[in-house]
C-alpha cells in the first residue's frame, strides 16, 4: 500500500503549536516556530496568580505602575479588580464588565458591559456610566479621546468620549467581532474574528473613522474545526507584535502579519490577555477561574509615550 507519510519536522522545544496544520493526507514538513518566538517568550512556563475567580476577563494594564486590571464577570457578585505588580489583589467596584482599557494618559479606565460603557478615575473611582451602546464585548481606546468597541455582529462601533456620538465605522467585514486593540502609534486598529479565522487591520484616519480593511493574519484554526479559530483577547507590546487569545492557545503576529507561533494555553477557557507587572514585562491572560502570567523578552505596549 503506497501510503504518504506526513513529516513533524519541528520538534518545539519551548513547547509551541505549530504554525501549519495537516491537511489530509498531504507531505507537510512544518517550520520551527519556536525560533520565531525564541527571542519573544522566556523558558518560564504560566504561573496562576490569581484562583478561585467565577470567570476572568477584561484584562488590561497601566505600564506607570505595572497594576493589572480585570473583571470577575461570574463571581458571587461581579466586579472590577485590580492586581499589583506584588500580586496583592483588591476590589475596586462592583460591575459586570467584559472589557477594559485605560484613557491615553492612563488617568481613567474605561469598561464596557451590559450595553453601557462606563468609567473608572484612576485610583479609586466612583464608576459612572459614560453611555449606552448597542452592544458591549471589548474595547480601545485612543489618545485623541474615542473608544472602538466590538460586540454588534458584523460592526465595529466608535463612541466620542466628549460629544457621546456613536457611529459604525466598519460593517460587513467580520463576522462576529471581538478582541480589538490599537497598534503603538495609534495608526492601525486591529480586530479579531471570533466566527471566522482572520484577525483584520484598519487606518485609523484622522477623525477616528476607518479605511482600508485588510484581513491581516490568518489564525490557526483547531483540525476539527478549521473554519473557525475562535480569535478573543488581544494586546499589543511595545514593538507591535499583536498577541489574540484563540481555541489554539494564544497566537503571536508580527507587525507585518506574519503568524509567529502558538504559545500553548495553560487550560481550555482563554479569553482575555495583557501585559503588566514590573516594566511590563509580564504576560497575563484570564483563562477561566484562574489568571495566569509568565515573563517575557519584550515588553507590553505604552500609549503614553
Amino acid at each position: 500500500m503506497n501510503k504518504k507519510i506526513i513529516t513533524l519536522a519541528a520538534i518545539l522545544t519551548l513547547g509551541f503549536s505549530p504554525l501549519a496544520r495537516c491537511e489530509e493526507k498531504s507531505l507537510i514538513v512544518l517550520p520551527k516556530i519556536s525560533d520565531k518566538l525564541a527571542n519573544i517568550v522566556t523558558s518560564e512556563d504560566w504561573q496562576p496568580v490569581v484562583t478561585g475567580l467565577g470567570f476572568s476577563d477584561g484584562l488590561s494594564a497601566d505600564p506607570a505602575t505595572g497594576n493589572v486590571y480585570f473583571s470577575d464577570m461570574k463571581g458571587a457578585t461581579p466586579a472590577l479588580y485590580i492586581l499589583t505588580p506584588e500580586l496583592e489583589k483588591k476590589q475596586l467596584t462592583e460591575a459586570k464588565i467584559s472589557g477594559t482599557r485605560a484613557s491615553g494618559d492612563y488617568k481613567i479606565l474605561y469598561g464596557i458591559g451590559n450595553k453601557k460603557v462606563v468609567a473608572f478615575p484612576l485610583p479609586a473611582g466612583p464608576i459612572a456610566d459614560v453611555a449606552e451602546v448597542p452592544g458591549t464585548n471589548d474595547l480601545a481606546v485612543s489618545r485623541e479621546g474615542r473608544i472602538y468597541f466590538t460586540g454588534v455582529k458584523g460592526q465595529v462601533t466608535m463612541l466620542d468620549i466628549k460629544s457621546k456620538e456613536i457611529k459604525p465605522v466598519d460593517t460587513g467585514h467580520l463576522k462576529n467581532p471581538n478582541g480589538i486593540g490599537l497598534s503603538p502609534d495609534q495608526k492601525t486598529l486591529y480586530v479579531s474574528d471570533y466566527g471566522g479565522t482572520s484577525v483584520w487591520s484598519f487606518v485609523v484616519q484622522a477623525d477616528g473613522m476607518l479605511k482600508d480593511a485588510k484581513e491581516f493574519c490568518k489564525l490557526q484554526p483547531p483540525t476539527e474545526k478549521p473554519e473557525v479559530s475562535g480569535g478573543d483577547g488581544m494586546t499589543i507590546d511595545a514593538d507591535g507584535r499583536i498577541y489574540v487569545t484563540s481555541k489554539m492557545g494564544l497566537q503571536v503576529i508580527a507587525p507585518n502579519g506574519e503568524l509567529l507561533g502558538v504559545i500553548p494555553k495553560p487550560k481550555p477557557a482563554l479569553v482575555s490577555c495583557t501585559f503588566g507587572g514590573k516594566n511590563m514585562e509580564y504576560l497575563y491572560i484570564g483563562a477561566g477561574d484562574t489568571i495566569y502570567r509568565r515573563k517575557m523578552q519584550v515588553k507590553g505596549v505604552n500609549y503614553a509615550k
